[in-house]
């Protein structure tokens, strides 16, 4: 009885560590000290490579690689401040730039808003 008791315990201890766990986000790291930009107010209405209309607005980003409604959290080195943004669009154009944020991201995390680009990390929300 005893044996069944403590395997019955057993079990229930790893099904509740196993539904908590899974209920928690979570993020990996992508890419650290990369170069953000953000978009300029000309693109506002234009669509976006997946088909959206793009405004400066949205919480959205640019990226190269990463699959589109990639929900990726944003985070300025600088200052520690933290946006999360979905991918829905391909950019950015220049090679030393990571990602494009809209307007209202960039704009979110930055200390001077004076400055076109950020250092930030990149996590890839799960």
């Amino acid at each position: 009885m005893k044996k069944v008791s403590v395997v019955i315990v057993f079990i229930i201890a790893l099904v509740a560590a196993s539904c908590s766990s899974s209920k928690n986000a979570s993020a990996s790291m992508y890419k650290r000290h990369a170069e953000a930009s953000y978009y300029a107010d000309m693109f506002n209405g234009r669509k976006t490579a997946n088909g959206e209309r793009f405004s400066n607005n949205d919480l959205t980003a640019a990226h190269r690689k990463l699959p589109f409604g990639t929900k990726v959290k944003v985070t300025n080195v600088a200052n520690g401040e933290s946006v999360i943004v979905k991918i829905n669009d391909r950019g950015p154009q220049k090679k030393s730039r990571e990602i494009d944020l809209s307007k209202r991201a960039f704009m979110s995390i930055a200390d001077n808003k004076n400055h076109g680009t950020l250092t930030v990390n990149l996590e890839v929300i799960r």
